[in-house]
């Protein structure tokens, strides 16, 4: 599979990417209703977003030239 396939593009960033927005949601959701918890999910997927967009780069550099 090559990095500029469209598979790539929608495996490595859209779902991912979904996900970690939707740790966000979560944790806003809790703290929008008062519970200390949402902060750690709201951590948690914003670190996840950003493993996403590392990863992201890591394939679409590294993988380009070796391919």
């Amino acid at each position: 599979m090559k990095p500029s396939d469209p598979q790539f593009l929608y495996m490595i960033l859209v779902l991912p990417v979904l996900f970690g927005f939707v740790l966000v949601g979560e944790g806003l959701n809790k703290v929008v209703h008062k519970e200390m918890a949402g902060f750690i999910s709201i951590f948690f997927g914003i670190i996840f977003l950003g493993a996403v967009i590392i990863a992201y780069f890591f394939f679409s550099t590294y993988l380009s030239q070796k391919v």
